[in-house]
């Protein structure tokens, strides 16, 4: 039969966008490692980003309502799918590479604090100002994961997980995809959490953006999705229609106003943000109490910097238990 790996590469060369990035010219990795012959390095890096302890933790980490009871509300790790099945879909329309794409969007949010961007606010208060999560999803994937080792993923893919957000720009078109489906996911899946957390209804949203965009949740992915197929097919750029990304904007400003902002909303990120302070204070002083991976970095890294990552580690659940015992006295019962 061959080398399977071989032939996927292959495929890629006959068969992706001359405006592809085919795996075969990857930067690789900063540690030597030996080939696959089964998987192309892409899709490696897939299954260890799939496989580590930081993807696992996602699961119970906060997307906008804090440690939610409900069933339905998306976590860290449901949005991570959600950006991977959007940048997939787009990738294989547009005919650029798909495991490239799939990578990129399951790392790029490995390093997100607990309680979302609350916690994120509070390791700039504690840690540093320059503490961002893509930044922290790098040092995830480069030297937190197995024990201090790293993931060892190529270049391509790093790249793509910090350069995810605000003004940065990946260098490869698949990781621009990722940007646009991080952006994509989230201001849909945070409109129907927060119709479902009754901080907002369907009918909320401006009529002029739901003109442009669709009437319900379905609609607008797939308005956004298609207007980028058609304005990025056989071309050196990825981008949306003017219309379409105007309306876009209009309605994560939209958001920020009505849900992100929101008293409700913003009363407990402020609760979660005084834990995480609290916490880090604590671990500060009695850094020994730490599990080991971390305990072991201070020499190397300070213990500003291994609290720092302990913190950001933590899911919304241990962090809460981890301040209830800590901080919280206990009831005597005899």
């Amino acid at each position: 039969m061959g080398n399977i790996c071989d032939l996927f590469l292959l495929r890629e060369r006959e068969n992706l966008s001359k405006y592809a990035f085919l795996t075969e010219n990857t930067k690789g990795r900063d540690h030597p490692y030996v080939p696959c012959e089964n998987r192309t390095e892409f899709q490696r890096d897939r299954d260890r980003i799939v496989h580590c302890q930081s993807f696992r933790r996602l699961m119970h980490k906060t997307q906008v309502f804090l440690a939610p009871t409900g069933d339905h509300y998306r976590t860290r790790l449901t949005h991570t799918l959600e950006v991977s099945q959007i940048a997939r879909i787009i990738a294989r329309a547009i005919r650029l590479n798909e495991d490239l794409c799939e990578s990129i969007a399951l790392g790029h949010d490995l390093g997100h604090t607990p309680f979302g961007h609350a916690g994120e606010d509070a390791m700039q208060e504690c840690f540093s100002p320059d503490f961002t999560h893509y930044k922290q999803s790098l040092r995830v994937v480069e030297k937190l994961e197995k024990s201090g080792k790293g993931l060892n993923l190529t270049y391509e893919v790093r790249d793509g997980i910090v350069n995810h957000t605000g003004s940065h720009m990946a260098q490869t078109l698949e990781g621009v995809i990722v940007k646009f489906a991080d952006r994509i996911a989230y201001i849909n899946h945070d409109i129907d959490d927060a119709c479902s957390g009754g901080v907002m209804t369907e009918d909320d949203i401006p009529e002029k953006i739901r003109k442009v965009l669709g009437y319900s949740h379905g609609d607008r992915i797939n308005t956004m999705v298609t207007s980028l197929i058609k304005c990025s097919a056989d071309k050196p750029v990825i981008s949306m229609d003017p219309e379409v990304q105007e309306a876009m904007n209009d309605l994560r400003a939209f958001l920020f106003e009505r849900v992100y902002r929101n008293p409700v909303v913003k009363g407990e990120s402020d609760k979660a943000k005084n834990l995480l302070c609290s916490l880090y204070e604590y671990f500060l002083k009695n850094v020994e109490k730490m599990p080991r991976t971390y305990f072991s970095m201070i020499e190397t890294d300070g213990k500003e910097r291994c609290v720092c990552d302990f913190i950001s580690g933590m899911t919304d659940r241990y962090a809460i238990d981890t301040y209830r015992e800590l901080m919280i006295p206990h009831v005597w019962r005899k």
